[in-house]
């Protein structure tokens, strides 16, 4: 598999109201269109949304349907969203079944969103409930890949961004996280994003040695890389700045270091840690717009699902509000 992606900025829309439906499938409509789905599929994205929305509406106490454009595994895009509510929870597999209704309704919402999705997963607890569901091309697969990416005022800025990039052998992923916010640490982070497309080093002490001479002249930030040799398993990782990252597996959890300094401004040196055989666990990086107490052992079962259903916890959990904020999650296995 061979895919570039810089994750863009997501969506998030506020559905109180039925009236507000209506946006959520206008938004996840265009943006199916934007990005290259046809006719057929940008009808399913738009579906999918209506239902998720109206949903959240009759049956969450109202919320928020997040949308972004998702990497496929085939290195197309596909369209994620995610519906996040303060209603009293659900059964997923009950309201899969039509005809199935707490609210008076027909009951085939949900059933119609499986219909139409190419994933579709859920959690419920105390806080709410969380339906994600991602709609890709005809003849794509899902790849386990989870991440949002979110200014702090919810506008089109943020000084934190992520990549990936997959080849023969290897998969690489970059996290940043610009110094300040608004327009010059946007900056920060689209010249982090191409630099790190266009370099060919496997090794993080390399990556980041080229990024830092890519962002001279600009506020700089921290960054951190992490290199999966997916013959092996062993996965090497490099940071540079308050970017947190974790290795999470069956066994616990493994921070994983970052040196002090700013890249593109006081840079002294990097340095690659290596961990061996971690192909099969999860990864986890994120910028510090997410606090870093999180422990998924809190979360029975969470760590199990998919990547992106985690990020909606996290980031409902543990987003600060007053920062730009980045995380993504890998499953590792979905390389090697």
């Amino acid at each position: 598999m061979e895919l570039t992606h810089s994750g863009p900025i997501g969506t998030d829309i506020r559905v109180e109201e039925a009236t507000q439906v209506g946006q959520v499938r206008r938004h996840a409509q265009a943006l199916a269109t934007q990005i290259g789905l046809d006719e057929h599929d940008a009808g399913r994205a738009a579906l999918v949304a209506t239902e998720l929305a109206t949903n959240v509406v009759k049956h969450g106490r109202g919320g928020w349907i997040h949308v972004q454009a998702v990497p496929d595994a085939q290195g197309g895009l596909g369209v994620e969203l995610c519906a996040l509510d303060q209603g009293p929870g659900l059964d997923l597999a009950a309201c899969l079944q039509d005809g199935y209704s707490t609210g008076g309704t027909s009951g085939i919402g949900l059933g119609a969103v499986k219909r139409q999705s190419n994933l579709l997963e859920s959690w419920s607890d105390a806080k709410g409930a969380i339906v994600l569901a991602r709609v890709l091309r005809q003849g794509a697969s899902d790849l386990a890949v989870g991440a949002r990416r979110r200014s702090m005022d919810g506008g089109t800025f943020s000084g934190d961004g992520w990549s990936l990039r997959t080849g023969p052998g290897h998969m690489q992923v970059c996290l940043v996280d610009g110094l300040g916010h608004g327009p010059e640490a946007a900056r920060v982070a689209d010249a982090t994003a191409q630099a790190f497309l266009a370099t060919q080093a496997r090794d993080p002490s390399l990556v980041l040695t080229a990024l830092n001479a890519a962002l001279g002249g600009t506020r700089g930030g921290a960054v951190a890389v992490a290199c999966l040799d997916t013959a092996s398993g062993q996965l090497r990782y490099g940071g540079v700045g308050n970017i947190a990252g974790r290795l999470l597996t069956p066994a616990g959890s493994r921070g994983l270091a970052s040196l002090p300094g700013i890249v593109g401004l006081q840079f002294r040196k990097a340095q690659t840690f290596d961990f061996p055989q971690a192909g099969s666990a999860l990864l986890v990086l994120h910028s510090d717009g997410l606090q870093g107490r999180w422990d998924l052992q809190q979360y029975p079962g969470l760590a199990l699902r998919h990547p992106a259903l985690i990020a909606a916890v996290l980031c409902r959990d543990f987003d600060r509000g007053r920062d730009d904020t980045t995380v993504v999650l890998l499953r590792l296995s979905e390389f090697t």
